[in-house]
């Protein structure tokens, strides 16, 4: 009976490994990326944007998402300002790196601000979205002369890096599998996008082809497992009334993941805020919305807070 059963676990193994998404190897992926686009830092090599000429606007992507998903807003912004989109680590055309440590919040935070160094960026408007959004904020409360203005579009809380980390993500070879067989699946990347999107004439093959492409990376079951095993890291916490920067917090009205309500309850606990809603849209209105995201972008980093009284 235990030969049996042995014999069954081994053909289900297998099953799930013949279902393995083969993901693309890291020098592929770059082909072709002009060489001012990848910045040779610490971790490797980190995949920037930049666009204009002005004051610095520094675009910080959420979680599963990538440099990509500001492509509208960022074409638009840099009519009147310099604007940079990095992919963070874990993500987009970044190079995968081989320590736990550099997913962790505050790490990614550091790599926001060797990018900024690289580029000579002194200060700089953050915007952030969703995960890229708790970055931004740790990143206001610990170095806020670096952050001229800081602006969250659906984003997490400060604790969602840590809070995301789970002991059932310990096992790096436990964690590759999943990763191969589930979670980079193109239908799991289009269900993902669905849920995010209040609109799902968005979410077109295209679009969903080109989150995916940049997600079945070399070093993705790596960077999964960065993002979510346990790993202490004291200087993620902080609260919202540590914020300090002036702050405008633009919602997707329709966002099932982070209810507005809720999101509106916890930008007022911010020392200088406003909340702003984004009609039609939901946890994505860079998707969804982005000229009318771009509008609001304008009116804050132009006129400032008072726009919103």
């Amino acid at each position: 009976m235990t030969r049996v059963v042995s014999i069954l676990a081994l053909l289900s193994l297998l099953a799930l490994v013949a279902g393995c998404v083969s993901l693309t190897p890291y020098e592929e992926l770059i082909a072709g990326q002009p060489a001012e686009r990848l910045l040779a830092l610490a971790g490797g090599r980190v995949y920037v944007e930049d666009h204009g000429r002005g004051e610095a606007v520094l675009l910080v992507h959420g979680l599963g998402a990538s440099s990509y998903a500001w492509r509208t807003v960022s074409a638009e912004l840099a009519r009147d300002f310099r604007v940079v989109a990095l992919d963070l680590a874990g993500f987009g055309l970044t190079e995968r790196p081989r320590s736990k440590k550099s997913y962790s919040g505050s790490a990614q935070g550091e790599l926001v601000l060797a990018v900024m160094d690289r580029l000579g960026i002194a200060r700089a408007h953050l915007v952030g979205h969703s995960y890229g959004g708790s970055v931004s904020m740790a990143l206001a409360v610990r170095s806020p002369e670096r952050v001229r203005s800081l602006t969250l579009v659906n984003s997490s809380g400060p604790d969602y890096p840590q809070a995301r980390r789970s002991a059932a993500a310990a096992l790096l070879p436990v964690t590759s599998l999943y990763v191969r067989t589930r979670s980079l699946r193109r239908a799991n990347v289009e269900k993902k996008l669905r849920r995010s999107a209040a609109d799902d004439s968005v979410v077109t093959p295209a679009l969903v082809d080109e989150y995916w492409r940049r997600l079945k990376v070399e070093g993705a079951p790596r960077a999964f497992w960065g993002l979510t095993a346990p790993l202490a890291d004291p200087q993620e916490s902080f609260e919202l009334a540590d914020v300090a920067t002036p702050t405008v917090v633009i919602w997707g009205a329709l966002d099932e993941l982070i209810r507005v309500d809720r999101a509106r309850r916890a930008a007022a606990r911010m020392q200088a805020s406003r909340f702003v809603v984004i009609e039609g849209a939901g946890h994505v209105p860079m998707e969804e919305r982005p000229q009318e995201l771009v509008r609001l972008l304008r009116t804050f980093l132009e006129l400032g807070l008072s726009a919103f009284d």
